[in-house]
């Protein structure tokens, strides 16, 4: 039976800020045009951080009962490492994905956009399908395509949508910037996996766009925020503190250029995750200084 501990570790709690940061600068541009709601902030992270947990859990569940994680170099698994059942992991990831499905219901409620329930529905369907069902879009090299999507537009702009009832240039900007750095997350991850998932038979882009190339893709979407606070300097000063988080990315960057393997490349998820969230509060303090 897995320990507490264990299914804490199921959570990947390195990949958590990609859920937070991006509601963190999407509420943050709703109050730029005077339209911050903290119950409205405080239900969206709830529905971001369990959809993140959710299909965390579910890709653990897929990926162990394919044996994808047999052979794994990366952070402990509940399903491959035989410490937890299968069928309870599952559970999980229900459990998980249903709480954020019930916050996601109370901002529709309470905010008065119905349609979202259909948006809602498109997000639970991509946390499962990603590495779930006969054939997970994860295992096709689509998964930064929907990481991008879900973590920078999605979480961004629906942040703020339900808010204020639009989208706003900085709001883009942000999106993009959230989207970029959390696929890179993905790409990190991926680029350590590469040799055990070739051999799995697990074709995500970085299988096929081999390790050069991957790299060079890491280090292109980490780079794609800072241009951003730089664009955003037009309506927002104070939007290059952005900058303060790249301290924070460089020891990822050093390690993705230098060309490290396996295991060294663990902690380049956790640094660029974290350098995702510094950059969304910083931003985000420019925003509110505005």
């Amino acid at each position: 039976m897995a320990s507490v501990v264990q299914w804490i570790q199921g959570t990947r709690p390195r990949t958590l800020p990609n859920s937070i940061a991006p509601v963190v600068v999407g509420a943050a541009a709703a109050h730029h045009i005077d339209e911050f709601t903290p119950l409205f902030t405080g239900l969206a992270l709830v529905v971001s951080i369990a959809f993140q947990i959710g299909v965390n859990y579910a890709n653990d569940y897929s990926d162990g009962i394919r044996g994808t994680d047999d052979d794994r170099v990366g952070p402990f698994r509940l399903t491959g490492s035989g410490a937890a059942e299968p069928k309870k992991v599952r559970l999980a990831a229900f459990i998980s994905l249903g709480v954020g499905a019930l916050a996601g219901v109370a901002l529709v409620v309470l905010s008065g956009f119905w349609w979202l329930l259909a948006f809602g529905a498109v997000c639970i369907a991509g946390a499962w399908f990603y590495t779930g069902g006969k054939r997970p879009y994860g295992y096709a090299g689509l998964g930064e395509i929907a990481v991008f999507l879900f973590f920078g537009p999605a979480a961004v702009l629906g942040t703020l949508y339900v808010q204020a009832g639009e989208i706003t240039g900085i709001g883009i900007g942000a999106s993009i910037a959230m989207g970029c750095i959390s696929a890179a997350v993905l790409v990190a991850n991926n680029l350590r996996d590469i040799p055990t998932d070739a051999v799995s038979g697990k074709r995500t882009l970085a299988v096929v766009l081999g390790d050069k190339d991957t790299r060079r893709l890491y280090l292109a979407l980490v780079a794609v925020p800072f241009l951003i606070a730089v664009g955003m300097t037009v309506r927002v000063p104070y939007a290059l503190l952005g900058f303060l988080a790249a301290p924070v990315l460089l020891p990822a960057v050093r390690r993705v250029a230098a060309g490290r393997q396996g295991r060294e490349l663990i902690p380049v998820l956790q640094f660029t995750g974290i350098a995702m969230l510094a950059w969304a509060v910083l931003v985000s303090v420019a925003l509110f200084l505005d």
